[in-house]
């Protein structure tokens, strides 16, 4: 499942631009020709490109000049060098100056497209590197409890078709790492795996964020943008929260999932895309869909093997695991001595209700490991660590007191785990949650939740 690339090609011949840019474009690759080095570098400043093929010689700066300005200036792009005056000094020197490969004239249409291919694929391996970087220390699927053998079987069982995945599941439960799981035990596992939140994009900008722009195509669109489709050449695309998702956007979701083509806002020309794509949400769909809220054609198209999480408090048996996996990873990250977890901690920690699910038990042993003075972690220790039950009486949250107070323990639950989510943006909590605003407000006042106190540091 080739990637298409998007490269720029600098040469002062025009017969050998348009023969270079035609090859490309049958190989399916989009081409932007220029004929010095001082036009190549004033596109680089306003556009992305996968690679860089410049002649050697040219009138007015050379192609080994343009490379060592390139790299000074820190571009990463990969450049290629041709030449019709090759030899071993010559390539030696672009070598070391940076170049990924230095080509001779007359150059052959296969030579070429192999070292698209290398240069994609080194892209390719750093894009991986930076996220693993980035991944240390997140979440991962952790646990040998019923519920999650049954979770990974399904999961073995879908990745290796092309059938769309719907998972569903309380925010925290962890939909975003099985999604990635599908992707890598998956046939495109050697492709990116890309996500966006649907939740997270105002709605002016998803269509732009899913599909790209145009340079010019609207005010602040200063160079051409890839979208996550095309991002996720041959890859998968992971779009979280879908059950957010305006409904002007689903109508042009669907069409991508039906055509499998994608046009840039501004664009003039479909664009064949070959992605998979996961959803994900922590809403009813099926109420949407009776509610007008989501449209049913494309409910139909994302809904076809349904994977539902377990929530933290249907998992007990893995708070083990998961405690030990947090607690060594917590440690390890900030450089602190790891701590045990005594038997009675960990039993108290099964004893809360986790609205916040694995997400939040994660940051409750990191506060552990951080404020316990003793080498393992105590019940005691628990106890402060974990939120206090709402006030008015020894209720101790949502496990006993009389129905009322359960009740506006789990709604206050609920709510702070929603407004923390969404980082304090009430309309959207309000939006996931059913709520008109003022009615949100109330809410909270209702429940004790002081949203002043909630937003200052701790």
């Amino acid at each position: 499942m080739p990637r298409k690339a998007h490269l720029l090609l600098v040469d002062d011949d025009p017969n050998t631009l348009a023969s270079l840019s035609r090859a490309f474009r049958l190989a399916g690759h989009e081409a932007t020709v220029c004929d010095n080095a001082n036009r190549a570098i004033e596109l680089l400043r306003n556009e992305n490109f996968d690679l860089i093929l410049s002649d050697v010689v040219m009138p007015g700066k050379t192609g080994m000049e343009l490379l060592e300005d390139l790299k000074k200036a820190g571009v990463k792009t990969p450049i290629v060098l041709i030449s019709g005056q090759a030899n071993i000094e010559m390539a030696v020197k672009a070598t070391r100056l940076g170049a990924l490969d230095f080509l001779e004239k007359p150059l052959s249409t296969d030579k070429l497209l192999v070292t698209v291919e290398n240069a994609l694929r080194l892209t390719r391996l750093e894009d991986e590197n930076r996220e693993l970087r980035q991944r240390l220390g997140k979440h991962e699927l952790v646990g040998s409890g019923t519920a999650m053998k049954k979770l990974l079987a399904q999961i073995e069982r879908v990745a290796a078709s092309e059938t769309r995945v719907c998972i569903l599941g309380e925010t925290g439960t962890g939909k975003e790492l099985v999604a990635r799981a599908i992707h890598e035990k998956s046939p495109r596992h050697d492709h990116l795996f890309i996500t966006l939140n649907c939740a997270a994009i105002p709605a002016e900008l998803i269509e732009s964020e899913l599909f790209g722009h145009e340079k010019g195509s609207f005010t602040g669109a200063a160079s051409r943008h890839l979208g996550k489709f095309e991002q996720a050449e041959a890859g998968t695309l992971f779009l979280d929260e879908i059950g957010d998702m305006p409904v002007a956007m689903q109508a042009k979701l669907l069409r991508v999932l039906e055509e499998g083509e994608v046009e840039r806002v501004g664009g003039d020309k479909p664009i064949k895309v070959n992605v998979r794509v996961v959803v994900a949400t922590h809403r009813n769909l099926e109420e949407l869909v009776k509610r007008n809220e989501f449209r049913s054609d494309l409910f139909h198209r994302v809904y076809v093997f349904p994977l539902t999480l377990p929530p933290l408090r249907e998992r007990p048996e893995d708070f083990p695991e998961l405690v030990a996996h947090f607690a060594r990873q917590v440690a390890a990250q900030n450089g602190w001595k790891e701590k045990a977890f005594a038997v009675d901690a960990i039993a108290e920690l099964r004893k809360y209700s986790w609205p916040g699910n694995v997400r939040e038990l994660r940051n409750v042993v990191e506060r552990l490991v951080l404020l316990a003075t003793d080498p393992a972690v105590s019940a005691a220790d628990v106890r402060l660590a974990l939120p206090s039950p709402v006030s008015g009486g020894a209720s101790g949250g949502t496990r006993s007191g009389t129905l009322v107070e359960r009740t506006e323990a789990f709604e206050r639950e609920v709510l702070l785990a929603e407004i923390r989510r969404h980082n304090f943006h009430m309309t959207n909590v309000a939006r996931v949650l059913g709520l008109e605003r003022s009615h949100l407000y109330k809410k909270c006042q209702q429940l004790g939740i002081d949203l002043q106190s909630l937003r200052k540091p701790e």
